[in-house]
């Protein structure tokens, strides 16, 4: 199926318009997102023995993680080092699933990532309904 440059434009802009208004926490949730989608597609590549893509797809997932590992606070080490040190994991994994053709790391990646995901997720506070604003009619006499 081909796309027009300007559904590609236009999808281009509506990420960019969401990663420029995300807070961090969703900003956090969107980059898990891009390293499981890279995993994914990783893992279907080494399955179909597209050896380019396959590594394409998990340097992005490497590239993601760094990105990830460099975004951590150490005003908050108890937290930030674990992080760190299960992102250098999964680097690791990713690098010898790249090298030994495997996809056992990339499914542990996905896993890990996906529960990491998911407990972000649970971080996101949900937005409260609006409250409906009781009708007051407005009187037209003076």
């Amino acid at each position: 199926m081909a796309y027009s440059n300007t559904a590609y434009s236009n999808h281009g802009k509506y990420l960019e318009t969401e990663i420029l208004s995300a807070d961090s926490v969703k900003l956090v949730c969107m980059l898990y997102r891009g390293a499981i989608e890279a995993t994914v597609t990783a893992r279907r590549h080494l399955k179909a023995r597209e050896i380019r893509e396959r590594s394409r797809q998990i340097t992005r997932a490497l590239e993601i993680l760094r990105e990830l590992s460099r975004s951590l606070d150490p005003h908050y080490e108890e937290i930030s080092r674990p992080l760190r040190e299960l992102y250098a994991y999964m680097q690791t994994r990713l690098i010898e699933a790249n090298a030994q053709q495997i996809d056992a790391p990339l499914a542990e990646v996905e896993q890990l990532l996906s529960t990491l995901l998911e407990g972000w997720k649970a971080a996101i506070p949900t937005a409260a309904p609006a409250a409906a604003e009781k009708y007051q009619p407005m009187s037209c006499t003076y």
